[in-house]
């Protein structure tokens, strides 16, 4: 397996990889919060959190060659299930026609005070 860092993500203290990219071609985003990866600050909103999270993992699948259509399931963590509408609205503007697969897990307060985390698997396809 290849652990998979974005080069614009800040080194982590805690002990994981944003992406692992298997030998087959599975490609697993570590769950993304919503902060901005550089300064590790929340934007204000779910709308704008939500979007913040979809950005870290588009930027753990670009770092990997793969993109959002190659994405086949993501979970989606928010501390209270009444986030769902915003959450969903802002999902559909990052997918746009493909529908991966999704659960949304409502939790109890996530690190940093964050309302969205999101983690996801995708399939690389091979180049031709």
């Amino acid at each position: 397996m290849k652990e998979i860092y974005p080069s614009d993500f800040a080194p982590k203290k805690a002990h994981y990889a944003p992406g692992i990219l298997d030998d087959d071609g599975t490609l697993y985003v570590s769950g993304q919060l919503s902060v901005d990866p550089r300064t590790g600050a929340a934007p204000e909103g779910l709308a704008a959190q939500t979007a913040q999270a979809l950005g870290n993992v588009a930027a753990v699948l670009a770092a990997a060659g793969a993109d959002k259509s190659d994405v086949r399931m993501c979970r989606v963590y928010t501390p209270d299930v009444a986030n769902w509408d915003v959450i969903d609205e802002q999902y559909a503007l990052f997918f746009g026609a493909h529908k991966p697969a999704r659960v949304v897990v409502p939790t109890t307060a996530l690190h940093f005070g964050c309302l969205v985390e999101i983690e996801a698997v995708a399939k690389i396809k091979e180049k031709k």
